[in-house]
């Protein structure tokens, strides 16, 4: 007999210490920083290492223009870059939502967590994270990436079941500043 399974994830405010097992928070306001440029601007030095090296890759930089799904959001996939780390920045100070999971070969939908970006805050993705796509919420958002190119398969899908049903909804948003 089979049964049906509903999950319906819980959306965290994104702080370094919750993300931590998923990779880094790109956060100004949560770093220190030191002064260059003779006293005028402020470093906030080495936020978040890019990992892109395996296979001779090479860091690059795009930019992502997202459009919002449609929420209550049925989550049916998941991605990772097994050969490189990937870093999402906001580049229009809107909040954003984040769906990851732990690296692993063996990926449960129990196992997702969510959280909600304040929209001054990125996040880089360690090499091998489940992570869903880019999740905007509002029309025409955009992101700086930085991620890898060169040789070899960086990005591997896994999809979950017909039965397994994990709903990501715009409800009880935790309240981010």
């Amino acid at each position: 007999m089979t049964v049906d399974t509903t999950i319906t994830l819980k959306v965290e405010p994104l702080t370094k210490e919750a993300f931590q097992p998923f990779g880094d928070v790109i956060d100004k306001e949560a770093s220190d920083y030191f002064m260059i440029n003779n006293g005028s601007t402020r470093r906030y030095h080495r936020m978040a290492d890019v990992d892109v090296a395996d296979n001779g890759g090479a860091p690059i930089i795009s930019i992502f223009q997202a459009t919002p799904l449609t929420y209550p959001l049925h989550i049916q996939m998941m991605e990772r870059h097994p050969l490189g780390s990937q870093a999402f920045v906001p580049l229009l100070g809107r909040p954003y939502l984040i769906v990851v999971a732990e690296k692993g070969e063996d990926l449960q939908p129990q196992a997702l967590r969510a959280f909600l970006s304040n929209g001054r805050q990125g996040v880089n993705y360690h090499k091998g994270v489940w992570h869903h796509p880019v999740l905007a919420l509002q029309p025409d958002d955009q992101f700086l990436i930085v991620d890898r190119a060169g040789e070899g398969n960086n990005c591997d899908e896994v999809y979950f079941d017909e039965l397994t049903k994990v709903i990501l909804s715009l409800d009880n948003l935790p309240k981010v500043d």
